[in-house]
């Protein structure tokens, strides 16, 4: 398995947080202290119970209380799902060959559990990252947990209809949150927009700011879906001007009902929604971990899934190598794989 930070998913009652334990570079004996204190406050804070749902939430180091942030309005800007051109059809079947191809537009590994995910968690391991750019510029992509196609309660009377969910953090917008799909669904109900023959619409946000790609270890993306309740939060690691920070905040599973079919998860670095691409520097290489929590108390291997991305956005880089998947020693399924240019 490729060398990542361990991400330790845990379940809580109160509000199915988590916990993400990372190694840091460590020097004098001040330097390791205060990595090991800032190790804590990551652990701690995860176990931290939001205040109250449906509120947006923030916290700092060395602070273990989460603290009530305005919400902010989502970008007005769809993270649609892939869809079929000449390109991405000429790529698919070089991959069946044995070829490169490209991220993103239904090209990458995709994990999917025996069961129903619960809580699902994502991290980089980049290696000689130094620029991005996105539509917008440098620095401008977004970090997406993407649910399978799904047929869900919400569908019902829509024979052709399929609910997909989305995780996302966009760097250009500052913004965390969830935004929902109804897929071939027809005319769309009150408060949806449309999208062709889909529907969408975006949870509230939480502002966030934007991480230069060159801190892009430092990110980890968390998302988990209960019967009453879905929630999304982002961890920040330590970095000259960065320190520690988590955002956070819930919203209702009865939007999508994806804890009902949620059983694959995708993640990755994409450009910035409308398809666009996120393009790095010659030489660029990251390791991509996803770590699940299956519904339930057995943990069973999860399978890779290859040419099975659900997103439309893409980056210029190359799945390179198998990837691997297991169960880790703390009972986490994974799957690791490794993309670079």
């Amino acid at each position: 398995m490729t060398n990542f930070k361990i991400i330790t998913i845990a379940f809580l009652a109160a509000s199915t947080l988590t916990t993400y334990s990372s190694v840091f570079s460590q020097g004098s004996v001040a330097a390791n202290t205060d990595a090991q204190a800032r190790k804590a406050w990551r652990e701690t804070i995860g176990h931290v119970a939001l205040p109250k749902k449906g509120a947006c939430y923030h916290a700092s180091y060395p602070s273990s209380e989460w603290r009530e942030v305005n919400c902010i309005i989502a970008p007005n800007r769809p993270f649609a799902q892939w869809l079929p051109n000449e390109n991405k059809i000429k790529s698919m079947a070089a991959a069946a060959n044995g070829q490169i191809q490209t991220v993103g537009n239904s090209v990458d590994y995709v994990a999917k559990v025996q069961g129903l995910i619960g809580t699902a968690a994502g991290q980089f391991a980049p290696s000689n990252v130094t620029t991005e750019t996105g539509a917008a510029g440098a620095n401008d992509y977004s970090l997406q947990l993407n649910s399978n196609f799904m047929n869900t309660a919400v569908c019902s009377g829509h024979p052709n209809c399929l609910a997909w969910q989305q995780y996302v953090y966009s760097s250009g917008e500052q913004a965390l949150f969830i935004q929902y799909w109804l897929l071939n669904y027809g005319t769309c109900p009150s408060g949806w927009n449309t999208y062709s023959s889909d529907c969408w619409k975006n949870s509230s946000a939480v502002a966030v700011p934007t991480f230069p790609i060159t801190e892009l270890s430092s990110l980890a993306l968390w998302a988990g879906a209960a019967t009453d309740t879905d929630t999304i939060l982002l961890t920040t690691g330590s970095f000259p001007g960065g320190g520690d920070a988590s955002y956070s905040f819930t919203a209702p599973d009865s939007v999508l009902d994806l804890a009902t079919g949620w059983n694959e998860a995708e993640y990755n670095i994409f450009g910035d929604g409308g398809g666009s691409a996120a393009t790095f520097n010659s030489g660029a290489s990251i390791g991509v971990s996803i770590q699940m929590r299956e519904q339930g108390s057995s943990q069973t291997s999860p399978t890779c899934l290859s040419n099975a991305g659900t997103t439309g956005e893409t980056n210029n880089l190359s799945l390179v190598g198998a990837c691997a998947a297991g169960i880790l020693t703390n009972t986490n399924p994974y799957i690791s794989f490794t993309e670079s240019n």
